[in-house]
């Protein structure tokens, strides 16, 4: 029943993303000469994304610790990356930010597209040439009052309890820019969709929880492997808490 159900929701997603590309593109041609940070085209996309999440019944999103967040303001969010509903689930935030992300996924028709048309920021992991092109474009883009979405583990964790060893990039763009890191966890979307998979397993609990941003100023005290360490000692921790209560609903 579990691959039945898999077929037919992806099949009805394909037709989804389908349907929803024409009106991004029409927001894109008609607001990317005034709107710099292309507010309203990514306000879109997170509809688009909720479209997603709506027509699942077997998801429960629970966002915990957003009230942290100053909308108006400007941060580098790190998040753990269990899954590929990890990035559903943060667009259901609604929060502005731009996407650090793989090279590859901006091939993809419609929804590479749709991130292209974003300004989200794309890596072509081990070229170095590119991870410098990234920081470059993510300092723009935080010049230009956007925030950065990152996954510090570069990919998707096999083991939902654990978190990989994290790269340092995110960090050092903290320090250069003098711009607050906001630790971000994710609980149950391995469980969900588990990492690598196209098979949804059943009814679970996603959560989301934002934790304490670090401050400006403790950034430009700290080295940016120092920071990097403590920060995923911390979030490694919270993500031990998070899973002591089985997330999933069964």
């Amino acid at each position: 029943m579990d691959r039945l159900r898999s077929l037919l929701v992806w099949g009805f997603y394909m037709l989804l993303i389908v349907a929803l590309y024409p009106p991004a593109l029409f927001i894109w041609l008609f607001t990317v000469l005034f709107d710099k940070r292309l507010w309203l085209l990514h306000k879109y996309t997170c509809f688009w994304a909720s479209m997603v999440y709506w027509t699942n019944p077997y998801w429960k999103l629970i966002i915990e610790g957003q009230d942290k967040i100053d909308k108006k303001g400007v941060y580098i969010f790190v998040s753990n990356h269990q899954s590929s509903l990890d990035i559903i689930m943060l667009h259901r935030t609604s929060l502005h930010f731009k996407w650090v992300s793989k090279a590859e996924l901006f091939r993809l028709p419609f929804i590479g597209w749709n991130m292209w048309a974003n300004r989200y920021i794309s890596i072509k992991r081990g070229d170095r040439r590119s991870t410098l092109q990234m920081m470059d474009d993510s300092v723009k883009t935080i010049q230009q009052g956007s925030s950065l979405m990152i996954f510090p583990e570069g990919t998707r964790s096999d083991d939902p309890e654990k978190l990989r060893r994290f790269r340092e990039g995110a960090f050092k763009l903290a320090k250069m820019t003098e711009t607050a890191i906001v630790p971000v966890m994710i609980n149950g979307a391995g469980q969900a969709l588990p990492p690598y998979g196209f098979i949804f397993k059943g009814k679970h609990r996603i959560q989301i929880r934002f934790l304490d941003p670090v401050p400006v100023e403790q950034i430009i005290q700290t080295e940016a492997s120092e920071m990097m360490n403590r920060l995923r000692e911390i979030m490694g921790k919270e993500l031990h808490d998070m899973r002591k209560p089985a997330g999933i609903n069964k």
